[in-house]
């Protein structure tokens, strides 16, 4: 990636120009100390004088009136000037001053509206952060600082700001008792800030030569070498993956986790403000010989098995096969804002169109208009892709044809990303930003909420989120990390039961799904761990350690991303902008194919092919999930367990398909849907045991005083059980029952044996065993 940089042979600005804004993604505004505001158009390279300011207007910063908002609001199109007058000025797209408010005292160095535009904050050198309304009314002074205050920034969601002072950084919530975050951040005054609200990172600039990335809790994710001269100027692309770096006579181009992609030397002195377009393909800096720069930023790249597509020209794509060399030019009417290369597509998103390519043909796409708004996010599943633009996201398939538009209460789509949100080819997950311990799960061909409509809960805050890709949609899994960097798996579809979230690793820092199985990979404290069969923790936890795959990860640096896992080769993103592959085994995504289709003597063919503990472990699991008992008999006797194999054996033995339906899932942990399998068999006694021999003593006595049977049996079980542990009644319900049954074991055992006499003549044939046998399944 580079930036193709344009500069005017002679500037349109006679002195320094101060600060730059779009107001589409091909209109600019410039502001300078001749007083002017300059317009500019990329389409027709004409450049207008909007109005000459006052002489005593020197202005300093100015920030358009956000976009989302203006055709709700009666502001329309205006934009917030400052100037070293102490005034911050309200001005229309024409020019004209709206409205002039005395600020601070000496100059006002930076003014910003807040996401929803219900407010403005200025700084000035006065050290004074202050909060305005809409229309210029003063609402607050936030804080007082001893020095001037260069830069100011609102957070994601409009609670907090951050901003400098001297050579620290301060985020003070806008609540008066909230603890504010203060840290040293530079060895020298910090001149410029901006906090992205996708992924929620804080970049700073200042005179020591260096510019830095942070967290929102002020850690240091990186820290640029020092330049020659002071860093003037930094700012986020809109979708937070790239931003912006300004210094004397440099222009750079930098990954949002800090390194450089691309840097340019122009001749324009001091770059003292950056501005990105709205669609994040170009970008234009102030600079202080009078000039305006304009870059685009070309030569993306993007790979997939054996295809390498770079965008050449803001218009024009190539694509290399590089099995055979073959390259094919691929041209579009508007300038290329989104890309993604997966599942043998290439998506495309221009300005106003979406082109949809197959790897097998590239010459005849597939194309059709998009609805407002510019795309800032494409996701793709092997069925269908996702756009999602600055106010809806839309499911379409390759074929072109909407399927869905999922959406909730409050839902911003300007702020998601691919860690937050993730596709299948059945389900959506999109975190809240409002509340972040919160997923919301929806059908994809539908567009509706799973289930009863309410989120997925955890109980902190989530930061990346990620649906397995295989496999039918009611074993659909999610895994997410949390702010503790625990990596936690849960099922999408919780059929009115309670949802199991289950830990399956701690201090993951990135992760992915395979796109041929449900394999997941992590990088985790200095381990690249692969997790072959994660839904293992559903059917035997002990195995768990067993079906993963560990190996050390110090070749990936610090803070490395996983960027893709396709077939068996994952590729990593080190701390320094470079990529590095690692293979996986293939055995267990072979694994996965052959259970998926039932081959079950194939699975056991090619584990004693690879003589593997873990791929044992993992066909050991996946038989039971599949209540294939004599396959998992035969894989837990290959790695050991010789109790399990008792117990498998054991439950081979029991009379009725329902007794050992209900004991396989007894197994697996699932007590409700074993007690369930039982009940509707009529099989009464079977389901009072199984909660007497698990101490669930209360369950018990419910069962058989609701049926009428058994009471005393459970009964003595209980006093047998306490005379063991020497101790007394105490529960009331018990207390209650024993008055008025009388316990003889001989009667009791007879009864039992009765009952399993039944059992053995009992074969079931009825259609509400046989339906509650496939829900389970």
């Amino acid at each position: 990636m580079r930036l193709k940089t344009t500069l005017l042979k002679e500037p349109k600005h006679k002195e320094l120009v101060s600060c730059v804004g779009w107001t589409t993604a091909d209109e600019l505004y410039s502001c300078s100390d001749d007083h002017q505001i300059m317009k500019w158009n990329l389409l027709t390279s004409e450049t207008t004088q909007v109005v000459k300011l006052p002489d005593d207007i020197y202005p300093i910063d100015f920030h358009w009136f956000p976009k989302t908002n203006a055709k709700k609001q009666s502001q329309g199109e205006i934009f917030v000037l400052t100037s070293s007058d102490g005034k911050f000025h309200l001005i229309s797209k024409l020019g004209r001053v709206e409205k002039s408010v005395e600020a601070h005292s000496g100059a006002v160095l930076a003014g910003r509206w807040n996401y929803e535009g219900t407010a403005l904050v200025t700084v000035g050198e006065d050290g004074q952060i202050k909060i305005w309304s809409k229309s210029g009314m003063l609402r607050s002074t936030l804080a007082q600082q001893g020095t001037p205050v260069y830069s100011v920034a609102w957070g994601p969601d409009s609670e907090k700001l951050l901003y400098t002072s001297g050579k620290q950084l301060i985020i003070k919530p806008l609540q008066p008792s909230a603890k504010v975050l203060q840290w040293k951040a530079h060895d020298g005054v910090i001149l410029k800030v901006d906090w992205n609200a996708v992924n929620d990172k804080i970049i700073s600039a200042g005179e020591d030569c260096k510019y830095k990335v942070w967290d929102s809790y002020g850690r240091l994710l990186y820290s640029s070498l020092s330049h020659e001269y002071p860093v003037t100027s930094v700012a986020w692309a809109p979708d937070g993956e790239l931003f912006a770096v300004g210094s004397f006579h440099t222009l750079r181009l930098c990954d949002k986790t800090g390194w450089s992609y691309a840097l340019e030397k122009p001749n324009t002195g001091s770059i003292f403000n950056i501005a990105w377009s709205i669609d994040g393909t170009q970008i234009a800096g102030a600079c202080g010989n009078g000039h305006v720069i304009f870059a685009h930023v070309v030569e993306q790249h993007w790979e997939w098995k054996n295809f390498e597509i770079t965008l050449t020209k803001r218009r024009t794509m190539q694509v290399r096969n590089v099995i055979n060399d073959a390259l094919d030019l691929l041209e579009f009417r508007d300038r290329v804002i989104k890309a993604s290369l997966n599942y043998g597509n290439l998506v495309v998103s221009t300005s106003l169109q979406c082109y949809v390519f197959s790897t097998k043909n590239w010459n005849t796409p597939l194309i059709f208009d998009l609805k407002e708004g510019t795309v800032s996010l494409i996701l793709q599943t092997e069925r269908h892709f996702l756009l999602v633009d600055g106010g809806s996201m839309y499911l379409y398939s390759y074929e072109g044809r909407l399927i869905s538009s999922p959406k909730f209460p409050g839902m911003r789509t300007d702020i998601l990303n691919s860690q937050t949100v993730s596709l299948s080819n059945d389900t959506v997950a999109i975190k809240d930003k409002s509340d972040e311990k919160f997923i919301y799960i929806f059908d994809a061909l539908s567009g509706k909420p799973h289930g009863d409509g309410k989120p997925l809960t955890h109980k902190i805050e989530i930061v990346e989120i990620a649906l397995d890709q295989k496999g039918p949609a009611n074993e659909r899994k999610i895994a997410f990390i949390d702010k503790n960097r625990d990596l936690y798996i849960t099922p999408v579809r919780k059929f009115g039961k309670e949802q199991r979230v289950i830990k399956i690793g701690t201090m993951v820092l990135t992760l992915a799904w395979s796109d041929i199985a449900n394999i997941l990979c992590g990088l985790q404290d200095n381990h690249f761990t692969v997790w072959y069969y994660p839904s293992v923790v559903y059917v035997d936890k002990d195995l768990l350690l067993k079906t993963v795959f560990e190996k050390d990860a110090s070749e990936f640096s610090k803070n490395p991303q996983i960027v893709s896992f396709v077939g068996n080769r994952v590729t990593v993103r080190r701390a320094d902008g470079s990529l590095v592959h690692t293979n996986i085994s293939p055995y267990p995504a072979i694994l996965h194919d052959y259970v998926s289709t039932t081959r079950w003597e194939e699975a056991i063919r090619l584990c004693r092919f690879v003589k593997d503990q873990t791929l044992w472990a993992c066909l050991a699991a996946m038989a039971v999930a599949s209540k294939d008992m004599t396959t998992a008999e035969v894989a837990y006797a290959s790695i050991g367990e010789v109790d399990k194999v008792q117990y498998i054996n054991a439950i081979k033995d029991l009379p009725s398909k329902e007794s050992r339906m209900a004991n396989t899932l007894l197994f697996s942990g699932n007590i409700p849907d074993a007690e369930t399998v039982l009940l509707q068999a009529g099989l009464i006694y079977q389901a009072i045991q199984i909660n007497i021999n698990l101490y669930n003593w209360e369950r018990a006595l419910e069962l058989a005083v609701k049926h009428k049977t058994h009471v005393d049996t459970v009964l003595a079980y209980r006093q047998k059980y306490l005379e063991d542990f020497n101790k007394k009644e105490t529960n009331k319900r018990f207390l209650q029952y024993a008055e008025g049954v009388e316990v003889e074991w001989d009667k009791i055992k007879a009864k039992i044996e009765m009952e399993l006499s039944k059992e053995r003549e009992h074969i079931s044939t009825t259609p509400s065993v046989r339906s509650s046998l496939s829900s389970v399944r």
